[in-house]
């Protein structure tokens, strides 16, 4: 279905009060509970939005992917193929915690790589960078580059995404945009 505004394809489903921006594209087998997309996101093949997730602009959700309640990204994040996300930190089937979801938020330009697992009451801070397969338990600082099971910062990445190598004044740049980086008191920012 086209309604000018989004497209979503016909075995999607969407729930009433789901709100969805311009341009954004909603693809096989998804399910969009009462949540909200912003403006040219796009939802890959059998993924799964619950109630009250919060998507910024540019969000694209490979295949594969469940987004619970509490979980809330800022624009341009990547979230891909087959990443888990959790939203209580000791699930029974026969306790009902609905009341005790902990919210989980990913910053601004951040990517999860495939099959990552994302426990949840963290945030990821912007520009971080999660390798596939990480299974990440704390916050991550924005511009890290996170790996492994439990995960592990092993450095720290452009916006671009390409690992910074910083000199003995604490000043990296990225071989793709010639952007400077400072890195001071175990954080990364961005040189104007």
């Amino acid at each position: 279905m086209n309604n000018n505004k989004f497209y979503i394809h016909p075995t999607a489903i969407m729930d009433e009060g789901c709100q969805v921006g311009e341009g954004s594209s909603i693809w096989h087998f998804t399910h969009l509970m009462r949540c909200t997309l912003g403006k040219h996101c796009n939802i890959g093949q059998n993924v799964f939005i619950a109630n009250d997730v919060l998507l910024g602009n540019n969000v694209k959700v490979q295949n594969n992917v469940s987004l619970y309640s509490g979980v809330s990204c800022a624009d341009d994040v990547f979230i891909g193929p087959s990443v888990v996300f959790t939203n209580i930190l000791n699930p029974r089937s026969h306790v009902v915690r609905k009341d005790q979801y902990l919210a989980t938020h990913i910053g601004l330009g951040a990517s999860l790589g495939a099959n990552s697992t994302i426990l949840c009451g963290i945030t990821i801070g912007e520009y971080a960078l999660i390798g596939a397969g990480a299974v990440v338990t704390k916050r991550v600082l924005p511009y890290a580059l996170v790996v492994g099971n439990p995960s592990k910062q092993i450095g720290w990445v452009s916006q671009y995404g390409h690992t910074l190598k910083f000199d003995k004044n604490g000043i990296a740049t990225c071989r793709e945009t010639q952007q400077q980086y400072c890195l001071s008191e175990g954080r990364v920012g961005l040189l104007v």
